[in-house]
């Protein structure tokens, strides 16, 4: 069914466990987990108070707020589509839509400078009228009519849910239509009348890291009570979710998939009354459906029958061959990984694929079309280069696809194609400069590791840099979960950081997926130290060619980017004047009972492993601050709504520096779910503090 995702769901759902006795003689700060407690919420506040006494005070901070706000709610942003009942429907947000408006228009008018929308639900007049708190989070509406849809409410920003039915043709909730409660969950649509919901449907049954587990197959005009059992999984599993997926031409895939880890799925096709699992890899992600041929992506080497798929491929399946024996599967081969690529994303409209991939981490585009004996015929699409091409938006009811051409000086654009012909694709939008990049360029270097692998990585100077290690620097990377770092236009840190004669730099490390799965799991569990290895050279890097020096390097990152801040923090304090640390995890050894632990252990290890403990207490920044020891002031900054990450660990870390006496500041956004704020005020003050923080570090 078609989905609309208006949030990164990058991390899975929080499950937050109670302290015990023994917790809290061990761990004096455990009483900091109670999210919403009292005596928690009183700490936060008291330290909110004494950061922003600092930061909104000093005489930069208002300048750079205007900025932040002005990028941030001015109207002549892009307006990304989302192809929707013969219609392009946007979410936007700006000062007069605080919460936002889901809107529509002509395919006609949006391709015009000004786009005639209509408003078919106004998130903030519901909330007003509802008296609540909601945040628009997912859409996912019917095929192939496109008429009925769920849509999800978050309270605050979180990421669990209440969903109800919407009637696109009324604009309006259904008044006797579906309804799902708040809580974790995921519905598709099996046709008109039917749901498959994964959700809680008795308490306890969401498996520890928070998720679902239990399927069940919800008729209209039934209570949650009447609802049929169709699959169960364990509550060790990460969770279980159903898919329903259509293709043009009326054929139609019913899926349960079973995380058994973070990246070791089982699928099970629904295709009777018993789901049959099917023999994929554990290793896979399902991208779509085709011409009667399911679309899947191999993140391990796979060799069924007579062939064999290396990991980083995409192959292709016959469906009426899958269902007739989904023991025996015969995959053809539609992508094969080269050297130095990896295959970032895939979607399918009505007579093609749209794929990117990277090469060295610059984007490639291509259509893929059905060939003749389950084959593939591929034409590359001719986009700028050395710039970073995703895919926005196709449908399966047209050729149509939009995507998006950008780098960290390109304001972002975007383009629409015809992948049914060979036409070039036409740029229809243009973000306006934001920002003065007329004396900055971009640079790309490479930095040798400790094992001696090259790590890559880009540097965004002005043109007259002087190699005097002086510059104000500031340093990012992710380095997990196989997401790819590459470059792209930010608005905020081109007029808050460049334009004021700042360095910015974005490392390539392991743990991404900028060279594919390998370049993944080379740092996976107790090999994580090459990860953290990859940044550190990095920075020496820098330093040695002069570009900046300790006293003027601060580096940054988020959620598994601020535990890598978190352990560079420790590990290296001599390199670094600034440290961001941003809704991070950072207690190791509990972060299996404070978080959604049990989804990372595929990425992180566990303590119930002996030598997976031993690794996750030498790197655990939490458990690795030292009385003594001369660090930099860092950044520490979350979310109160944070269902996903969390705000415990940022809170431990925190209160853990403050016993020691080793200074740092503390900011905690109220709502805002896992990111800097629900609203683009939110996130606009939270920018301004982080760059008032890094312009006394870097530049003072």
């Amino acid at each position: 069914m078609k989905t609309i995702t208006l949030a990164d769901r990058l991390l899975p759902f929080i499950l937050v466990a109670s302290a015990t006795a023994a917790d809290t003689a061990s761990d004096p700060y455990v009483w900091l987990e109670e999210v919403n407690s009292p005596k928690a919420m009183d700490w936060v506040k008291k330290e909110n108070d004494k950061t922003t006494a600092v930061l909104e005070k000093d005489p930069r901070y208002a300048g750079l707020y205007k900025d932040a706000l002005t990028i941030a709610e001015a109207k002549d942003r892009i307006p990304f589509p989302s192809s929707l009942d013969g219609a392009i429907y946007n979410f936007w947000q700006d000062a007069d839509h605080v919460r936002g408006i889901w809107r529509k228009t002509t395919l006609e008018s949006y391709r015009s400078a000004a786009p005639n929308w209509t408003t078919v639900l106004d998130v903030d007049a519901l909330a007003m009228a509802e008296k609540a708190n909601w945040f628009l989070k997912n859409i996912t509406c019917t095929q192939p009519d496109e008429r009925h849809c769920m849509i999800d409410l978050s309270d605050g920003g979180e990421d669990a849910t209440t969903e109800r039915e919407f009637d696109l043709k009324q604009a309006s909730f259904v008044s006797d239509g579906f309804v799902l409660p708040h809580g974790k969950q995921g519905a598709a649509w099996e046709d008109d009348n039917t749901l498959v919901v994964a959700r809680e449907w008795a308490p306890g049954e969401l498996t520890t890291s928070g998720y679902p587990f239990v399927v069940k197959r919800l008729k209209r005009g039934q209570p949650l009570s009447a609802a049929q059992e169709v699959f169960r999984g364990s509550k060790t599993d990460v969770g279980v979710g159903p898919t329903v997926l259509d293709d043009s031409a009326g054929h139609r895939v019913s899926l349960i998939t079973r995380d058994v880890t973070f990246f070791e799925s089982e699928h099970y096709l629904l295709a009777g009354e018993r789901p049959v699992r099917l023999a994929l890899p554990k290793k896979v992600t399902i991208l779509g459906l085709l011409d009667n041929r399911l679309i899947v992506s191999l993140a391990e080497d796979w060799k069924p029958a007579d062939t064999s798929f290396t990991q980083g491929s995409v192959v292709s399946l016959d469906v009426p061959a899958m269902t007739h024996d989904p023991q025996h599967l015969k995959p053809n081969l539609l992508y094969a990984q080269g050297p130095r690529q990896s295959f970032d994303s895939a979607a399918v409209t009505r007579s093609a694929l749209v794929v990117t991939i990277y090469d060295n981490v610059r984007s490639r585009a291509f259509v893929y079309r059905p060939a003749p004996n389950a084959g593939w015929k591929s034409q590359q699409i001719d986009f700028p280069e050395n710039q970073t091409i995703g895919i926005v938006d196709t449908t399966i009811h047209g050729d149509d696809a939009f995507l998006t051409v950008t780098g960290f000086l390109r304001p972002t654009s975007l383009w629409w194609l015809d992948a049914k012909s060979n036409s070039k694709p036409v740029q229809i939008k243009e973000l306006p400069a934001k920002f003065d990049a007329s004396h900055d360029v971009v640079e790309q270097y490479q930095a040798k590791s400790s094992d001696g692998t090259e790590i890559p990585y880009f540097v965004v100077h002005p043109t007259n840099l002087r190699l005097d290690g002086d510059n104000p620097v500031i340093l990012t990377a992710y380095g997990g979960f196989q997401v790819s770092n590459t470059p792209a236009y930010s608005a905020t840190v081109g007029k808050l950081w460049l334009e004021r004669g700042g360095v910015y730099v974005l490392a390539n490390i392991r743990g991404g997926g900028e060279f594919g799965p390998a370049w993944h799991e080379a740092g996976l569990k107790t090999h994580r130290q090459i990860i953290y290895d990859d940044f550190t050279a990095v920075a020496r890097d820098l330093i040695t060619r002069q570009i900046t020096s300790p006293k003027h390097l601060g580096i940054e990152g988020g959620s598994n980017g601020g535990l890598l801040m978190g352990v560079e923090y420790t590990q290296h304090p001599e390199l670094w004047n600034a440290v961001d640390i941003q809704v991070p995890l950072l207690d190791m050894l509990r972060y299996e009972k404070i978080a959604a632990g049990s989804s990372w252990v595929g990425e992180y290890g566990s303590v119930s492993n002996p030598d997976e403990a031993a690794f996750l207490a030498k790197i655990s920044p939490y458990n690795n601050i030292h009385k003594g020891t001369k660090y930099p002031e860092a950044l520490i900054w979350t979310t109160t709504k944070d269902d996903r990450v969390g705000p415990q660990h940022a809170r431990k870390f925190a209160a853990r520096l403050s016993e020691y006496g080793i200074p740092y500041m503390f900011y905690e956004v109220i709502e805002g779910g896992h990111g800097s704020g629900a609203n683009l005020k939110e996130r606009a003050h939270t920018n301004a503090l982080e760059t008032t923080y890094f312009t006394r570090k870097l530049v003072d």
